[in-house]
Formats: structure tokens, sequence, C-alpha cells
């Protein structure tokens, strides 16, 4: 049987998953959406992009893109 013994003080977690005792099995789980021009990602050395009018449509009108659901 685990036990924790003593405080516990955890300021932020990114992107990792934190157990505590026994466990089966672990499935973290995460959605996210970003919305962004022609070009704006483009990384690297030298980078040349040419683009004529541009518009990005950041309006969503559905209730939910991707359901993160329990773990089942």
């Amino acid at each position: 049987m685990p036990s924790i013994v003593g405080p516990i003080k955890i300021n932020s977690v990114g992107g990792g998953v934190i157990n505590f005792g026994d466990s089966f099995y672990l499935s973290p789980k995460s959605a996210s959406k970003t919305a962004a021009g022609s070009g704006a990602f483009n990384t690297g050395d030298f980078i040349n992009t040419t683009n004529g009018m541009n518009a990005t449509n950041a309006i969503d009108p559905d209730a939910a893109d991707q359901i993160v659901g329990g773990n089942a």
C-alpha cells in the first residue's frame, strides 16, 4: 500500500505526468487549436515568403472540436 509522507507543492507542470501510488495504466490527454495566417509558422534561416491578400478566419462556430474524455 503506497503512502505519501509530508507536504507536496507542485508549482507547475508542462506536458508531463505526475503519478502518486500504484497505477496500472497512465493515459495523458490534451487538445489545442491554433489559427495563424499563411507563412506564420515558417522557421529556419533566410526565409522568403511571398503572400498576396491573406485573411485567417479565427471564428469557431462549433461548440467543441476535439472532445477529450476521461480515462475509460
